[in-house]
């Protein structure tokens, strides 16, 4: 079975506003091949970066596009999806942001070959179970405390036992500020559930500030304190997981398995939380998976995206059951929320399930496609190197 056809798709919504909110647009990635079988996957990057990875001009043999690379390719058996991986690595070895754009391309093979051998891809990745996983809904903090209680309200009417409350104004005022943000999520959620706290790296460097914050927010109960720090702040994770009386959680910045695993080694998390559309596909975020039941960590996916990303995400760690956690976002976003179905659902006891039907078990709604789909040109001394 050989690659035929890459095609991508910027979709977005009307108007994209500065909240830290990744289901305002993307990059759908869609993989033909001769046997007619075709996969899709998404990337959460900027679209039309990502767009240009797929076809910048090769410079040298270490920059060559993602779309020339692949084309004409063999995939026959999960083996050759990594074989694909190592060659796109070392022919994109100097492309910026090649693993976020490769991301997609990755989760369409995982896709197709699920399809081809009439498997869910949890099991090509060597798993005979899917686990159900505890969705906690994920949103941004309010603006006020006031409006960070309300969407903990909302969600916990929903049925959310755990909710994740970040960035917003977390970390942008007084110390006082933070606390009421946290106080407001868990008078909102209730005594009995889980919340969550992302901070978005806002403390940069210093551990100090995030310390004084992880001791006040003890006082309310909180399962973790989420990217306090610069992704690459190694140090500075270390240095706070020896003093905080609440356990730590990142990761989703990290690009490569290796950035992983030093998050991991060094900087002390106890929750490794891995985007399978940055780190290059399913394939990457698999093997952080398994680097997280080595040290004995809790592997959570990072999705902000659509439940086609979500499905993608579940695939690489359904098959461990104290993996328990699925971050399931909640921005209400018409396009991450119809792009694919069924739309993996929360069931009647509140756990969400993969639907084990071939590949990743969704199927893309071309009408959301068409309905967000934004035209895109790129052209080189007036060749178009792209058009879609």
């Amino acid at each position: 079975m050989k690659i035929t056809d890459i095609e991508l798709y910027y979709l977005a919504l009307p108007h994209i506003t500065d909240a830290a909110d990744g289901t305002q647009d993307t990059l759908l990635v869609h993989i033909g091949t001769d046997a007619g079988i075709e996969g899709f996957g998404e990337c959460d990057a900027s679209p039309l970066v990502s767009m240009a990875v797929y076809c910048c001009p090769p410079s040298h043999s270490n920059i060559v596009n993602i779309r020339e690379t692949i084309l004409g390719e063999t995939v026959d058996t999960p083996e050759d999806i990594r074989r694909i991986q190592a060659k796109v690595w070392a022919r994109g070895l100097d492309i910026e942001q090649i693993h976020h754009a490769y991301a997609g391309a990755d989760i369409a093979l995982w896709d197709i070959m699920g399809k081809k051998l009439g498997q869910p891809v949890y099991r090509l990745l060597g798993d005979q179970k899917a686990y159900p996983k505890r969705p906690y809904g994920s949103v941004l903090f309010g603006d006020t405390p006031q409006q960070t209680r309300e969407r903990a309200r909302s969600l916990a009417a929903a049925g959310f036992k755990a909710a994740k409350f970040g960035w917003g104004p977390m970390g942008k005022g007084t110390l006082e500020d933070d606390v009421a943000l946290v106080a407001a999520a868990r008078e909102g959620m209730g005594p009995d559930s889980e919340v969550m706290i992302d901070a978005g790296c806002v403390w940069g460097h210093d551990d100090q500030a995030a310390l004084q914050r992880a001791r006040r927010f003890a006082e309310y109960k909180i399962t973790w304190l989420e990217e306090p720090f610069h992704p690459h702040a190694i140090e500075a994770y270390g240095r706070l997981a020896k003093h905080s009386p609440v356990r730590l959680a990142g990761g989703e910045g990290s690009n490569t398995v290796r950035f992983a695993e030093d998050l991991l080694m060094h900087g002390g998390v106890s929750f490794i939380q891995i985007d399978a559309g940055r780190i290059g596909g399913i394939t990457p975020a698999y093997d952080v998976r398994r680097l997280a039941e080595k040290h004995g960590a809790v592997y959570v996916n990072h999705t902000f995206k659509s439940k086609l990303s979500l499905a993608a995400a579940l695939h690489g760690f359904a098959g461990v059951e104290r993996f328990g956690y699925l971050e399931y976002p909640q921005s209400g976003s018409p396009l991450a929320e119809n792009l694919c179905e069924p739309c993996l659902q929360p069931g009647s006891d509140g756990l969400v399930r993969l639907t084990g039907a071939p590949g990743l078990g969704v199927t893309i709604d071309m009408d959301t496609v068409k309905r967000f789909r934004r035209p895109v040109r790129i052209e080189v001394g007036g060749e178009a190197l792209l058009e879609g």
